[in-house]
């Protein structure tokens, strides 16, 4: 598909998220295949302004990292504006403008949701975006602040009156959080209410399948893919295959599982240092750890590793251990592996809840996150 000047090798998108889209995943993500165009985690537009060391960290790139975006949040027009031309400077192939976070130090300043309340005052703001880059620039947006101000499909014509390339819209409103289950009726009034800029659906995509059932719903352009991605890195690929060829890959092994591991670990030590690396990426681990079978040793150990040596003693252990669940040719023995009836129905239901239960998002009201 194409994104403004951009023709990409695929429709599928790596969504930002905050604290963990960071280079490292998306060089892992991307040599893995099928991924089409990535978004740094999401960043103050002041911050980068004043070059502060946490915002050049986050919107930092690399040049296995193509095509990629800088995600930017903020509600002052001209810290907007200029931070745009920053993102240009850097190298970046376009702007994302985040409408959709529900966080409440986001939208206490007016930025994420918070700007799907003032469509005339958005609209403006975009547009002074757009006359100062000349990459495109796009918005990722939810259905609206709650469900009486569904206001995604009025916010998407007034954006493409204004010149965006491109909308992404997560299925849920700002009240919604991450509960219940993505709306994709609205997804589609978004779709239908634009003319011909393209719209990237988001939300409970954790298999190539909901992937594919989000794209015949609602007519989407592409599927951008962020909590899903954490929980199986080889979800473009395997996603990408599914809508080339309709055959569905079967999931990597526990020796690729490892590999991938081990490759994203030491990307994080090279990009951060080896101690704060370790340590950061023991957040990081655990979801690979959901498809291993018996994991407990694993996930009680990856979480005190503080160096490189930690870590290759843990994997050594765990694989060591894991072999008494498996067969000569180190499969996992039929009754620790996934009730494939159950993984079967929960797939064609389109039913995130299995995989989402990996994967942490904010909990209790959205005005307390």
């Amino acid at each position: 598909m194409r994104l403004g000047p951009l023709n990409l090798a695929s429709n599928l998108f790596l969504s930002p998220l905050a604290g963990y889209t960071n280079l490292p995943m998306r060089l892992t993500v991307r040599e893995l295949g099928g991924l089409g165009f990535a978004t740094t985690d999401l960043v103050n537009a002041r911050s980068l302004i004043e070059r502060s060391t946490g915002a050049l960290r986050l919107v930092a790139s690399a040049p296995g990292d193509r095509p990629w975006a800088i995600q930017l949040f903020g509600a002052v027009p001209e810290e907007m504006r200029d931070a745009a031309v920053i993102c240009q400077e850097l190298g970046a192939d376009a702007v994302d403008i985040n409408m959709g976070c529900p966080v409440k130090k986001v939208v206490k300043i007016g930025g994420g949701s918070a700007m799907m309340t003032e469509l005339e005052k958005t609209a403006a703001l975009v547009r002074g975006m757009i006359a100062a880059v000349k990459i495109p620039v796009t918005a990722k947006m939810r259905l609206g602040w709650d469900d009486q101000n569904l206001t995604a499909p009025d916010l998407a014509r007034v954006l493409e009156d204004a010149g965006v390339a491109a909308v992404f819209v997560h299925g849920r409103t700002r009240a919604q959080g991450f509960a219940g289950r993505v709306n994709l009726a609205g997804i589609r009034s978004v779709v239908e209410a634009v003319k011909s800029i393209p719209v990237i659906g988001n939300g409970d995509v954790t298999t190539p399948e909901a992937a594919h059932h989000m794209l015949a719903e609602t007519g989407c352009a592409g599927v951008s893919i962020g909590r899903g991605a954490f929980y199986d890195p080889w979800i473009f690929r395997r996603t990408d295959h599914l809508l080339q060829t309709g055959e569905l890959l079967p999931e990597p092994d526990f020796p690729e599982r490892i590999r991938v591991l081990r490759i994203h670990f030491e990307r994080y030590l090279e990009f951060y240092g080896e101690e704060h690396g370790a340590r950061l990426f023991r957040r990081v681990a655990p979801w690979y750890a959901r498809r291993f079978g018996p994991a407990k040793p694993f996930k009680q150990t990856i979480l005190t590793i503080t160096s490189r040596s930690d870590f290759e003693r843990c994997v050594a252990d765990y694989t060591a251990w894991r072999a008494r669940f498996c067969d000569e040719h180190g499969e996992l023995l039929p009754k620790f592996q996934p009730d494939p009836m159950i993984a079967s129905f929960m797939r064609a239901a389109n039913d995130p809840l299995l995989e989402r239960e990996s994967i942490p998002v904010p909990k209790g009201p959205v005005e307390n996150w």
